[in-house]
């Protein structure tokens, strides 16, 4: 009998598949347990469910210093605008309502986690439209400095 090749599949990523995601341990322990909380049990917290279970876990000495990591500050670029910005992905009790600071909780902060520079993310606002953030720096992330507490 004749064996078939074998054929080889790059894997792509596309605008409708999210990018491969990478989470530390310390931060995918202290997210789950921040989804057994009152206040995370009242929202709608299945997209962050979902990333922590797609992700890869790593050490957090292992993290690459280009992953967004919780406590990490990144700079984007707003893709429709074109205007630049630096974000915070916080945990909840640390998210202040300014625009600087995104809570993982909040819908666009479970898309965050996990990004790496290059990356891009759609997400619908209100009013229908569509907002395009691409990672263009991280400044801060937690593991890189060796803040593995934070």
């Amino acid at each position: 009998m004749a064996r078939r090749p074998l054929l080889l599949l790059e894997k792509t990523v596309t605008k409708s598949a999210p990018p491969p995601l990478m989470i530390s341990r310390f931060d995918c322990e202290r997210l789950e347990a921040l989804l057994e909380t009152p206040i995370a049990r009242g929202l709608d917290t299945q997209a962050l469910q979902a990333e922590l279970e797609r992700a890869e876990i790593v050490e957090p000495a292992k993290m690459p210093a280009d992953v967004i990591t919780m406590n990490s500050t990144a700079r984007f670029l707003d893709e429709n605008s074109g205007e630049e910005r630096a974000m915070t992905l916080v945990f909840p009790r640390d998210a202040d309502g300014s625009a600087d600071k995104v809570s993982i909780l909040a819908p666009v902060g479970s898309a965050l986690l996990g990004l790496r520079i290059g990356d891009s993310i759609q997400w619908p606002i209100p009013g229908g439209r569509t907002i395009s953030l691409r990672v263009l720096s991280i400044q801060y992330q937690p593991e890189a400095a060796g803040d593995y507490t934070r």
